[in-house]
């Protein structure tokens, strides 16, 4: 295929391309068919939506696309077991990762007990440093001591020696995290990822894995003649984990993000109200506020401060303790704003040393924050398109975090160095992985880990080519377009949003905006204007080729969006990259 509009290489160094013929082919006959506008009707069949689906996909509703509960393995066992444990005011125990999947899991379950009437749960979250991820057997067997129920939200599927300490008490696990050939000693494991799954819903954080149980208990509630809680009013929750998971956005998570968003916007839930002010949020959020801006306050509880703090956010009822709690997230965030910059820099010098073109991209230092190194990850895995690993060494160990690239199953792979003894543990699902690592066996086990994804094709990528939806002219970019557009979301993993083309627009003015961002203003020549932002577009080149523009034209590419200021609302440009033009 032809690059789009002859770019070969824009000037972040990247190809474009466009939809292709038969894309646009399918989308002219919906077009036709439907009466919706072209651009909309582009998005819909790049996504794969055939035209007599078209109506229902752009209002999916839990009804249509929510799966029976019970299709997933020992869901009929949890329910009952948790019901009986609310029913009978039992003492129940919440042990939870520490990121926002695990919280908002934690604040479901507390949520739902709430409305039954239930006593108050035990809320245990590990500290990520002194215990690290998942359950370990001092902590269990403390809760098992003191409870009836031990719940593990997303978390517990490979702690076999850590639920066995767990003697006393029911232990549930509700988790997403790939499984191993054999189950931990438990009641119940909910797991879409287990191994006798089908793979069916592979897709569900952990929060859409308790939703589940939470619908199922509520059916048996029904059916023993009891009244269920509102779980319509727990989307929110489920909404903001599976975002900020990286969950993709298709199947029932679609529904779950489109019904969240709207409970969210009635700002019913103190600590997300709370937190949404602090942030200076001056809207309902969208899909993009979950992931980058409400979900890393979250995460900066477990990161750099006190790992239950964001459970307890999202849990609570009293809204002064919501706002002191998202104040502290708040300062918590900045701080680790800092000290992600210190290790991202450090760690991508070490990556570019030792090169960024094999399978595995990979950096290691000496009291790197382990409550960062997952961020560093991404951050290197986006700039090289390869799967990143980020570590940070201190005594004989190093604990690290990798992310991966689409296609490529890093949590298969660094299970399998587990059990090749190449890991002191490690785990986690295709996109994302958690490892502990002996000092000297660190080297071996990222040679050997490069080699298992070399086998998936990781090194066979180069720099990732950007998507293109179409062409559009500025002066079509209008809020009611845009409102169109987004009917076909939520957007985010799995179903990127529409990435369109002003092409051959002068640039009006460019300005930086604080230390990274570039502000512009795009003119077509014909009357029609856009203004532009590019968000770290002066880390990179960029912006400083846009800045030294010198009257030359180019073609932008980017994401539409509605800019809220001062009570108007005007379209503006989320600049990706730019081309010259001609």
């Amino acid at each position: 295929m032809s690059a789009y509009l002859g770019v070969e290489r824009s000037l972040t160094g990247r190809r474009w391309t466009g939809p292709g013929i038969e894309v646009e082919r399918q989308a002219e006959a919906m077009a036709q068919a439907t009466g919706l506008p072209s651009a909309l009707c582009q998005t819909l069949a790049r996504l794969g939506v055939p035209a007599a689906e078209a109506e229902g996909y752009l209002s999916p509703t839990l009804r249509d696309l929510l799966p029976d509960p019970r299709s997933l393995r020992d869901m009929e066992a949890a329910a009952t077991r948790l019901l009986a444990a609310a029913q009978a005011r039992e003492r129940i125990a919440i042990f939870a990762d520490y990121d926002v999947d695990g919280g908002a899991s934690a604040a479901l379950v507390i949520d739902w007990l709430r409305r039954m009437h239930a006593p108050a749960p035990t809320l245990y979250v590990p500290d990520r440093i002194d215990e690290g991820y998942g359950p370990n057997a001092p902590a269990m067997t403390a809760l098992a001591a003191r409870h009836d129920l031990v719940i593990c939200v997303d978390c517990g599927t490979l702690s076999h020696d850590a639920l066995a300490a767990a003697a006393g008490a029911d232990v549930v696990v509700l988790d997403h995290h790939l499984g191993a050939e054999t189950l931990p000693p438990a009641l119940a494991v909910v797991n879409p990822n287990r191994q006798d799954e089908s793979g069916d819903l592979a897709h569900l954080c952990a929060a859409a894995v308790v939703f589940l149980v939470l619908v199922e208990a509520g059916r048996q509630l029904r059916v023993s003649g009891g009244a269920e809680p509102d779980l319509m009013a727990l989307l929110d929750l489920v909404a903001l984990a599976t975002v900020a998971d990286v969950a993709p956005l298709t199947g029932v998570n679609r529904a779950f993000v489109r019904q969240g968003l709207k409970v969210m916007g009635r700002r019913a839930r103190p600590g997300l109200v709370a937190l949404g002010d602090a942030a200076r949020l001056d809207r309902p959020p969208a899909a993009y506020h979950l992931g980058f801006v409400l979900g890393p306050r979250i995460n900066a509880g477990g990161r750099v401060g006190q790992a239950d703090l964001g459970a307890r956010l999202l849990a609570t009822e009293d809204v002064g303790e919501a706002r002191a709690l998202a104040e502290q997230l708040e300062r918590l965030n900045e701080e680790r704003r800092e000290i992600e910059a210190a290790v991202r820099a450090a760690a991508l010098a070490q990556a570019e040393a030792r090169g960024v073109d094999a399978p595995l991209v990979w950096a290691a230092g000496e009291g790197w924050h382990p409550g960062v190194v997952g961020i560093v990850a991404s951050r290197l895995k986006e700039m090289t398109n390869r799967p990143a690993v980020v570590i940070g060494l201190e005594g004989d160990e190093g604990k690290g975090s990798g992310r991966s690239v689409s296609g490529v199953d890093l949590g298969a792979a660094v299970q399998r160095l587990a059990r090749e003894n190449l890991l002191l543990k490690g785990g986690g699902h295709r996109m994302a992985a958690g490892l502990t690592v002996a000092r000297d066996r660190l080297e071996p086990a990222m040679a050997r880990l490069s080699e298992l994804l070399a086998r998936q094709g990781a090194g066979t990528v180069g720099p990732a080519d950007l998507r293109l939806d179409g062409v559009l002219m500025p002066g079509a970019a209008t809020p009611e377009l845009v409102e169109r557009l987004e009917a076909a979301g939520p957007f985010g993993a799995g179903a990127p949003g529409p990435r369109y083309v002003f092409p051959d627009c002068a640039i009006g003015y460019a300005r930086a905006v604080g230390e990274t961002h570039l502000k512009l203003r795009l003119n077509d020549g014909l009357g029609g204007r856009l203004d532009a932002i590019s968000f770290g577009a002066l880390d990179g080149p960029l912006g400083p080729a846009l800045l030294a523009h010198g009257g030359a034209r180019f073609h932008f590419a980017g994401r539409l969006e509605i800019n809220h200021w001062g009570g108007r609302q005007t379209v503006q440009l989320r600049l990706e990259d730019a081309a010259h033009a001609g």
